[in-house]
């Protein structure tokens, strides 16, 4: 599972720039005009994003242009429900084994 990944959508700024750009491509000007924050600071949550590769980037001609990276969000999506499934079968096996301890 990819932590850097985990941390970026920890932020609820980076999580509601993530719904924004899930269906629509943004221009970080676009995505400031949005938010009560400074264009440096959004520029900044755009730059973790790109670097956990949440959000794909493309330029034209001198706009940038960001959206939501699915496949990235899928991925992590499938990595935390294999990270669930796995977690509630240990569990379910501990409670089964403490039960038939406790029956003793």
């Amino acid at each position: 599972m990819d932590a850097a990944k985990l941390r970026a959508l920890a932020d609820g700024t980076r999580r509601e720039i993530l719904t924004l750009l899930w269906e629509e491509e943004h221009t970080a000007g676009d995505i400031a005009d949005r938010f009560d924050m400074s264009r440096p600071a959004i520029s900044q949550h755009l730059g973790v994003l790109l670097e956990c590769d949440l959000v794909a980037v493309r330029r034209e001609g001198t706009r940038r242009l960001y959206v939501a990276n699915h496949r990235a969000i899928a991925n992590l999506r499938n990595d935390l429900e294999t990270f669930w499934d796995a977690s509630l079968r240990r569990l379910k096996v501990d409670a089964e084994s403490a039960k038939r301890e406790r029956r003793r």
